[in-house]
């Protein structure tokens, strides 16, 4: 059973750098949490280091760009780390391979990253002349489930076909909904046999590049036994914290209201439910708290 807290004050002293997710932790894809912004802000006071660490599938300049569009304080955090900017990575080691893009015709930012990175620019092609599959998410998440890539799934598992990616979330918060994200589809591919490589939580890519930049903050020295891992979702920040070997906070009134809170907004956790849910999951948060708060 996890340590539940009242704030993140009781953990405070025994951290030197928080990894903190953002959607369904520091916002809700509509506003900002105050309380988890003030938090934030307090254990950088007190001299710890926070690096945000995002399944969000755009490079880290723009998830910054939308967190100031919230109006989320810099002061709340020191540096950014997407899973878009492991997506970038992979796509640049792959120059010169066709790519399909699955997702928002909108979402180009990925591709014009590897421009200004590299100089060059992804060539798009339909998925019949593709060599790799980019997924950002659904291309209408609004009005698509997952189940109707299935035929576009089968096409590319019969080819052979790398599916990247961007985003490994199954569902994120937006305002009071939840919507389906592209490892929604990532999982349906890997269920056909097909073969996934995902660019964010909870693999260790992504760590491995957050907990360098951590390294840099604290002037070249981090003690990985003095890390917090602070996520929603048991599946990518919880699971990614654990097989990285790192203490977790557990925000319980995120993506898992519903099993936690009983879907109400302000209703209490329910311990004898996260009791079950973590037992049920196989491995568990360090500590629990309902909504992050200093």
């Amino acid at each position: 059973m996890p340590r539940l807290i009242r704030g993140l004050a009781d953990l405070a002293d025994g951290y030197d750098v928080i990894l903190c997710d953002i959607w369904g932790v520091l916002h809700n894809g509509a506003s900002y949490f105050t309380a988890a912004a003030e938090a934030l802000r307090r254990f950088r006071a007190k001299g710890g280091a926070v690096a945000l660490i995002t399944n969000a599938p755009n490079p880290s300049r723009l998830v910054r760009t939308y967190l100031d569009a919230l109006g989320v304080p810099p002061e709340a955090y020191d540096a950014v780390i997407s899973s878009g900017d492991v997506a970038v990575g992979l796509l640049i080691e792959r120059a010169g391979t066709p790519v399909c893009h699955i997702g928002p015709a909108s979402e180009t930012a990925l591709f014009d990253e590897v421009l200004a990175t590299t100089g060059q620019r992804p060539r798009i092609a339909p998925l019949e002349e593709a060599g790799i599959v980019l997924c950002t998410g659904l291309v209408d998440p609004a009005r698509e489930a997952p189940a109707d890539y299935d035929a576009r799934l089968a096409l590319m598992q019969a080819r052979g076909l790398d599916f990247i990616c961007a985003n490994p979330d199954i569902v994120v918060q937006n305002g009071d909904a939840l919507i389906y994200c592209a490892g929604a589809i990532a999982e349906r591919y890997a269920a056909i046999g097909g073969r996934v490589i995902q660019a964010g939580k909870p693999h260790a890519p992504i760590y491995e590049r957050a907990l360098a930049r951590a390294k840099d903050l604290r002037g070249g020295a981090l003690d990985r036994a003095r890390v917090l891992a602070i996520g929603d979702a048991m599946r990518t920040d919880i699971k990614g914290a654990c097989d990285q070997g790192l203490d977790s906070l557990f925000v319980t009134a995120g993506i898992h209201r519903q099993e936690l809170h009983g879907g109400a907004a302000d209703a209490a956790l329910d311990a004898a439910a996260l009791r079950q849910f973590t037992a049920a999951a196989g491995f568990a948060p360090n500590a629990a708290i309902a909504e992050l708060a200093w």
